[in-house]
């Protein structure tokens, strides 16, 4: 077969893009905005949607045809005359009669799951590009839908958990009494895991993730949470920046940490997912059990099953022990108008990928790793798993060597030796400026040899003195301007005797000018540390 199969519309200079209406209850996204619009027509392509796609958006048909797009009235029609078609979900079975040969259907469809919808759309001679597949590398990041949609998904976790929970996330003092901060466990610091973290901290909270990635710890702490590290010698990192499946062992360490942590947690948001499997019981209904009455699960697995046994998706369910369990499966659709615009965005890059010629046809370029790691059906053949991607998303940290730890003998003998060096050194140092004066004065005449005596110990004792100060007391910068001060300083100081009126006069202007550059240094790199320092 063709590694690139490229369509090309024989009935029209330009192929159509077409945006149904989603008919899932509930779905309020589009997958083209007005913006998307403009820039997908620069592609060369014309713009079809039927009536009424955006409004739960916020997108007015008027706002469509303003920029150029074509409204139609039924689903019917806009599938009739599109050769492309974009949608947020899947292909429902209400719409897989309208798919025809060489069509072309850009969505998330889950193809790892979805497999009866694969053979439908080789049945059907159709081209399935799912989003969901796009290969996490750096150059795929602008069509990577599922990091768009975590990203939304993670902070609305965060806010659905307030708005269950009974409490503030921030520790406040009233006069009514203290309130003390959630305590918040994230699991899964993936694009989701890492947006729910940075809203909970903003918001006050205390911040636990756990991830069997070791390599994102950094990422959780600068994010201000606590890493749960995990005492195991396994590497949960799979291919393309997602986890994969954890060994029983690990599993068990697991479990253990999880227990430790259920009774003093408020609040659990769970994130992990596998690609292609079913979504990992990792809050099983124990650990529900232990944790107090009034704390609230957050599962942003439940479409995939749930990463905690109790989740129902599209449904809060409430566990005997008094436990909330969020199992909405539509948080991005719960912010319509950010998502949209996100994934029309990611749509239109994918668009762009696929039409390397910007002359208004698709070219489905198998060679090509984002394109070929998206596409699940090419031509009637099932594409359907790709090849692993070559370049992993975030790199395995090379493991830190443990510093040993020496004896106290073997501490003694090596200051000794760090002593004797430096003696060495200064020495050396010594015997050489020695050396130099001594040439210099064999041919310099003696006034000469006054003046540079004074400047050579001027150098040496102001650096010293001025240099070996705290460093608390300046920044690296400003340590190095006092010292030139402190270098000024005296040296003006061994002149200020001097006979000539002139010399002196210029050498007690030089000491009143340093030292205020030195004190007033100082003043203002206090005041600049104290800004930093905690109350």
């Amino acid at each position: 077969m063709c590694a690139t199969l490229r369509h090309t519309n024989r009935w029209k200079d330009e192929m159509k893009v077409g945006c149904p209406r989603e008919i899932l209850d509930g779905e309020k996204r589009v997958a083209m905005t007005p913006e998307s619009v403009r820039q997908i027509q620069k592609l060369g392509y014309d713009c079809v949607i039927e009536s009424g796609a955006g409004v739960a958006a916020g997108f007015a048909d008027a706002t469509y045809v303003e920029v150029g797009a074509e409204v139609v009235k039924t689903a019917a029609s806009l599938w009739k005359q599109s050769d492309i078609v974009v949608k947020v979900r899947g292909v429902a079975a209400k719409e897989e009669k309208h798919l025809r040969t060489d069509q072309t259907v850009i969505s998330i469809l889950w193809p790892g799951q979805n497999s009866a919808l694969l053979e439908t759309f080789s049945k059907a001679g159709t081209n399935a590009i799912a989003m969901d597949m796009v290969p996490r590398i750096s150059r795929a990041q602008k069509m990577d839908v599922l990091s768009s949609m975590a990203n939304i998904a993670g902070y609305r976790a965060v806010i659905e958990a307030g708005n269950q929970f009974g409490r503030f996330f921030t520790g406040q003092i009233t006069a009514a009494g203290k309130v003390p901060p959630a305590k918040v466990l994230v699991i899964g610091a993936g694009v989701a895991g890492l947006a729910a973290i940075g809203t909970a901290t903003s918001l006050g909270a205390i911040v636990r993730a756990f991830d069997v990635r070791p390599e994102v710890a950094e990422q959780i702490e600068s994010m201000g949470a606590d890493f749960l590290m995990l005492e195991f010698d396994e590497d949960g990192s799979g291919e393309g920046g997602y986890a994969k499946p954890a060994s029983p062992e690990f599993i068990e360490k697991e479990m253990e940490l999880f227990r430790a942590q259920a009774p003093e947690i408020d609040i659990v948001i769970t994130t992990a997912l596998i690609p292609g499997r079913p979504a990992p019981k990792l809050w099983p209904a124990e650990m529900v059990g232990l944790m107090k009455p009034g704390s609230v699960v957050v599962d942003l697995a439940a479409e995939q099953g749930g990463n905690c046994d109790l989740t129902v998706a599209d449904e809060i369910v409430t566990s005997e022990n008094g436990v909330t369990i969020v199992g909405y499966t539509d948080f991005p659709s719960r912010m319509a108008a950010q998502s949209s615009t996100l994934y029309a965005t990611n749509i239109r890059h994918m668009l762009d990928d696929l039409t390397p010629e910007k002359d208004g046809q698709i070219t489905l370029n198998m060679e090509d790793d984002v394109i070929r790691g998206a596409t699940a059906v090419n031509g009637g053949e099932i594409t359907y798993p790709p090849p692993a991607p070559k370049v992993q998303a975030i790199g395995k940290s090379p493991a830190a060597e443990k510093p040993v730890e020496l004896t106290p003998e073997e501490k003694a003998a090596r200051e000794i030796a760090e002593h004797r060096r430096k003696g060495r050194q200064q020495i050396g140092m010594l015997a050489f400026g020695g050396a130099f004066m001594m040439l210099v004065g064999a041919y310099a005449p003696a006034s000469f040899m006054q003046h540079f005596i004074v400047f050579a110990l001027a150098c040496f004792v102001g650096f010293q003195v001025i240099w070996n100060v705290s460093h608390a007391l300046h920044t690296p910068l400003m340590a190095v301007t006092n010292a030139i001060s402190g270098i000024i300083i005296l040296g003006a100081l061994l002149q200020i005797g001097s006979s000539n009126q002139i010399v002196m006069i210029l050498a007690s202007i030089s000491v009143l000018i340093a030292t205020i550059n030195i004190v007033g240094g100082f003043m203002v790199t206090r005041r600049m540390l104290a800004m930093f320092q905690k109350s």
